[in-house]
Protein backbone atom coordinates (compact mmCIF):
# COMPACT_ATOMS: atom_id res chain seq x y z
CA UNK A 1 0.00 0.00 0.00
CA UNK A 2 1.34 3.45 -1.01
CA UNK A 3 1.63 5.80 1.96
CA UNK A 4 3.15 8.68 0.02
CA UNK A 5 2.12 12.18 1.00
CA UNK A 6 2.27 15.37 -1.03
CA UNK A 7 4.50 17.88 0.75
CA UNK A 8 5.11 20.42 -1.97
CA UNK A 9 3.57 22.31 -3.59
CA UNK A 10 0.82 22.62 -1.04
CA UNK A 11 -2.67 22.78 -2.49
CA UNK A 12 -5.09 25.09 -0.73
CA UNK A 13 -8.36 23.46 0.19
CA UNK A 14 -11.54 24.88 -1.24
CA UNK A 15 -13.86 26.64 1.17
CA UNK A 16 -16.24 24.36 3.03
CA UNK A 17 -19.40 26.08 1.80
CA UNK A 18 -18.80 25.15 -1.84
CA UNK A 19 -21.05 22.21 -2.78
CA UNK A 20 -19.15 18.94 -3.22
CA UNK A 21 -20.06 18.31 -6.90
CA UNK A 22 -18.81 21.79 -7.86
CA UNK A 23 -15.69 21.49 -5.69
CA UNK A 24 -14.94 18.18 -7.42
CA UNK A 25 -14.88 19.97 -10.80
CA UNK A 26 -12.49 22.63 -9.48
CA UNK A 27 -10.23 19.98 -7.96
CA UNK A 28 -10.10 18.25 -11.33
CA UNK A 29 -9.33 21.60 -13.00
CA UNK A 30 -6.40 21.99 -10.58
CA UNK A 31 -5.20 18.46 -11.35
CA UNK A 32 -5.27 19.22 -15.07
CA UNK A 33 -3.35 22.44 -14.44
CA UNK A 34 -0.74 20.61 -12.35
CA UNK A 35 -0.34 18.12 -15.20
CA UNK A 36 0.24 21.06 -17.60
CA UNK A 37 -3.06 20.29 -19.37
CA UNK A 38 -4.12 23.92 -19.54
CA UNK A 39 -6.85 23.49 -22.14
CA UNK A 40 -8.42 20.71 -20.08
CA UNK A 41 -8.14 22.87 -16.99
CA UNK A 42 -10.12 25.65 -18.71
CA UNK A 43 -12.80 23.16 -19.73
CA UNK A 44 -13.10 21.91 -16.14
CA UNK A 45 -13.42 25.51 -14.90
CA UNK A 46 -16.29 25.94 -17.36
CA UNK A 47 -17.91 22.76 -15.99
CA UNK A 48 -17.68 24.20 -12.49
CA UNK A 49 -19.56 27.29 -13.72
CA UNK A 50 -22.25 25.09 -15.23
CA UNK A 51 -22.57 23.24 -11.93
CA UNK A 52 -22.77 26.52 -10.05
CA UNK A 53 -25.60 27.75 -12.28
CA UNK A 54 -27.53 24.50 -11.91
CA UNK A 55 -27.02 24.46 -8.13
CA UNK A 56 -28.18 28.09 -7.94
CA UNK A 57 -31.43 27.06 -9.63
CA UNK A 58 -31.11 28.75 -13.01
CA UNK A 59 -33.75 27.77 -15.55
CA UNK A 60 -31.67 28.49 -18.67
CA UNK A 61 -29.70 25.66 -20.23
CA UNK A 62 -27.15 27.73 -22.19
CA UNK A 63 -24.36 28.84 -19.86
CA UNK A 64 -24.34 32.46 -21.04
CA UNK A 65 -28.07 32.76 -20.40
CA UNK A 66 -27.76 30.99 -17.04
CA UNK A 67 -25.06 33.48 -15.99
CA UNK A 68 -27.29 36.35 -17.14
CA UNK A 69 -30.07 34.87 -14.99
CA UNK A 70 -27.78 34.87 -11.94
CA UNK A 71 -26.95 38.51 -12.67
CA UNK A 72 -30.59 39.47 -13.19
CA UNK A 73 -31.54 37.72 -9.93
CA UNK A 74 -28.88 39.74 -8.08
CA UNK A 75 -26.74 36.72 -7.17
CA UNK A 76 -23.70 38.07 -9.05
CA UNK A 77 -22.98 41.69 -9.89
CA UNK A 78 -21.29 43.46 -12.78
CA UNK A 79 -17.64 42.52 -12.44
CA UNK A 80 -18.46 39.00 -11.20
CA UNK A 81 -20.69 38.52 -14.23
CA UNK A 82 -17.88 39.80 -16.47
CA UNK A 83 -15.47 37.31 -14.83
CA UNK A 84 -17.89 34.44 -15.25
CA UNK A 85 -18.47 35.37 -18.88
CA UNK A 86 -14.70 35.52 -19.52
CA UNK A 87 -14.30 32.09 -17.92
CA UNK A 88 -17.11 30.75 -20.11
CA UNK A 89 -15.39 32.10 -23.24
CA UNK A 90 -12.04 30.59 -22.20
CA UNK A 91 -13.78 27.27 -21.47
CA UNK A 92 -15.36 27.40 -24.92
CA UNK A 93 -11.90 27.96 -26.41
CA UNK A 94 -10.81 24.78 -24.67
CA UNK A 95 -13.92 22.77 -25.49
CA UNK A 96 -13.98 23.54 -29.21
CA UNK A 97 -11.12 22.90 -31.59
CA UNK A 98 -8.93 25.92 -32.07
CA UNK A 99 -5.39 26.40 -33.27
CA UNK A 100 -4.83 28.61 -30.23
CA UNK A 101 -4.21 26.55 -27.08
CA UNK A 102 -5.13 27.83 -23.65
CA UNK A 103 -2.02 29.35 -22.10
CA UNK A 104 -0.68 28.52 -18.67
CA UNK A 105 -1.35 32.08 -17.53
CA UNK A 106 -4.97 32.01 -18.73
CA UNK A 107 -5.57 28.64 -17.07
CA UNK A 108 -4.05 29.90 -13.79
CA UNK A 109 -6.20 33.03 -13.90
CA UNK A 110 -9.27 30.96 -14.72
CA UNK A 111 -8.72 28.80 -11.64
CA UNK A 112 -8.19 31.83 -9.41
CA UNK A 113 -11.20 33.69 -10.75
CA UNK A 114 -13.46 30.63 -10.56
CA UNK A 115 -12.49 30.01 -6.94
CA UNK A 116 -13.09 33.69 -6.11
CA UNK A 117 -16.52 33.54 -7.75
CA UNK A 118 -17.44 30.36 -5.88
CA UNK A 119 -16.21 31.84 -2.61
CA UNK A 120 -18.34 34.91 -3.23
CA UNK A 121 -21.49 32.89 -3.88
CA UNK A 122 -21.10 30.15 -1.30
CA UNK A 123 -18.97 31.63 1.47
CA UNK A 124 -19.04 35.43 1.56
CA UNK A 125 -22.74 35.73 0.71
CA UNK A 126 -23.67 33.30 3.48
CA UNK A 127 -21.39 35.11 5.96
CA UNK A 128 -22.89 38.47 5.00
CA UNK A 129 -26.45 37.15 5.40
CA UNK A 130 -25.58 35.68 8.81
CA UNK A 131 -24.06 39.01 9.84
CA UNK A 132 -27.12 40.95 8.65
CA UNK A 133 -29.52 38.56 10.39
CA UNK A 134 -27.56 38.80 13.62
CA UNK A 135 -27.47 42.61 13.45
CA UNK A 136 -31.22 42.82 12.81
CA UNK A 137 -32.15 40.27 15.47
CA UNK A 138 -34.33 41.67 18.29
CA UNK A 139 -32.19 39.68 20.76
CA UNK A 140 -29.16 41.79 19.84
CA UNK A 141 -27.88 43.56 22.90
CA UNK A 142 -25.76 46.67 23.07
CA UNK A 143 -22.26 46.28 24.49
Amino acid sequence: MDKSERLWPQVAALAQGIPTPIAREVIEARACFDAKLYTASAVMVRRSLEGMCIEQGTKKKALFQALQELRDDGKIEGRLFDWAHALRVLGNQGAHFSEEPVSREDAADALSLAEALLNYLYVFTVKYEEFQNRRQSPEKTAD
